[in-house]
């Protein structure tokens, strides 16, 4: 699986790095084109978590998995003979409504299996994603180095036969048998038991538990949108600000990326052995405000000093924002698990993967709109409120710890007096 992820990804890079060009240079969109291509398929990427998590908890991870990765294989390779943009819509937007499916898979599959070890497989996937997808960037740099119709398709082809390859891997795993399966740590630190949602009594009844009449969890998933600004901050507000705003010289912005991928997968490892259990990751959250708030300000002060110091500024952010996201890494997930009832996470899980979906759609419209026109002043407001919101998300998050750890014990006392 972990292979499979690995390869997934770095046809993932290939395509990232290759795509605006594509779009551009070849099929022959403009820029108004272009952002409503990619804006439409970004709200299908939405619809992608929920969709996954939904028939997660009705049919097998590992057989839903394949058929994301077949769908996105298909979609991928009709690029190669559609030049219609009205064609392009429904082609790009299934593209990306299957990559978020895959992914929000992949991360039930480690949940189901994996147990209460889910952190450290997620860690091992994390680096292994962020290696294949260096990879794969790397390789799209001699396409598009070449920049023919050719090259464009080879790239295209590549990517396409990583979705073949992993599609082969993961039909070669395993996961417990049944529908709707869950691992769920037993008292006293014995191995995870595996309980089967819609077996009857208390289980029939968790799994007909809906997430969106959950407003507590409901809560949770909105405010972990702005825990994953991260993302938008290192693609897109970095870049930006390094251009229009300050002395530092461009070549320093693939930089960013490196010091990314590096951290990430020496880092991850390290950062989720520290962060096991749902208290821990929810002080994570907190930590992950911190670590935002800091990245802000560095870049508000980043504007008035000379080409080293202003440059010395934006590594120094760089490295800021990839530690908030190995803190959010190792504490959205684990949280999102954590406060779902035990029964009914796959669709819950569906639901709290939205939260990253969002955030890519809305993040930067965010920083170009209102982050970047109010200057430094609107990037000291983003981390004073980001990390306010981390506050209000660990408090939050360990208030419904309490309360589903003192339901389960109300439950499983008459139980144990029966038995």
């Amino acid at each position: 699986m972990l292979l499979a992820q690995t390869l997934d990804r770095a046809g993932t890079g290939l395509w990232a790095a290759s795509c605006v060009l594509f779009f551009t240079f070849v099929v022959g969109l403009d820029a108004g084109q272009l952002g409503l291509l990619l804006g439409a398929a970004g709200i299908a990427g939405i619809a992608g978590s929920p969709l996954a998590g939904h028939l997660a908890g009705r049919f097998p991870v590992r057989s839903l998995l394949i058929g994301c990765h077949l769908l996105r294989l298909g979609a991928l390779c009709a690029l190669l003979v559609v030049t219609s943009f009205e064609v392009l819509l429904p082609v790009v937007a299934v593209t990306y409504l299957g990559d978020r499916a895959a992914k929000t898979l992949e991360m039930l599959f480690a949940t189901r299996v994996a147990g209460e070890r889910r952190s450290t497989y997620q860690a091992l996937s994390r680096s292994s994603a962020n290696a294949g997808y260096a990879v794969g960037a790397g390789l799209a740099a001699i396409g598009l180095a070449v920049g023919t119709r050719g090259a464009y398709d080879v790239l295209i082809l590549a990517n396409a036969l990583s979705f073949l390859v992993a599609a082969a891997l993961v039909w070669r795993t395993r996961e417990p048998g049944g529908q709707g399966l869950v691992a769920v740590a037993r008292p006293g630190g014995a191995a995870p038991e595996v309980s089967a949602a819609g077996s009857g009594g208390e289980g029939a009844a968790a799994a007909a538990a809906s997430p969106w009449r959950d407003r507590g969890y409901l809560w949770f998933v909105l405010l972990d949108i702005p825990m994953c600004l991260d993302g938008s901050i290192l693609d897109v507000g970095l870049p930006l600000w390094l251009v229009n705003h300050t002395t530092a010289p461009h070549a320093l912005i693939p930089a960013f990326l490196v010091i990314n991928t590096v951290l990430v997968v020496v880092l991850q490892l390290r950062v989720s052995a520290r962060v096991e259990r749902p208290r821990q990751a929810a002080a994570a959250v907190a930590v992950y405000g911190l670590a935002m708030l800091a990245c802000c300000t560095l870049l508000a002060t980043a504007t008035g000093g000379g080409v080293w110091t202003t440059s010395a500024a934006l590594l120094a952010a760089a490295m800021l924002v990839t530690f908030a996201e190995l803190m959010r890494s190792v504490s959205s997930w684990e949280l999102a698990v954590s406060l779902a009832p035990r029964q009914a996470r796959a669709s819950y899980l569906g639901v709290a993967g939205m939260s990253q979906s969002v955030q890519k759609s809305v993040g930067p419209l965010l920083l170009t709109g209102a982050v970047m026109t109010a200057g430094p002043v609107g990037w000291l407001a983003l981390g004073a409120a980001v990390a306010g919101l981390s506050l209000v998300q660990r408090r939050f998050s360990l208030r419904r710890l309490d309360t589903l750890h003192a339901a389960t014990a109300d439950v499983e006392v008459p139980v144990r007096a029966r038995s």
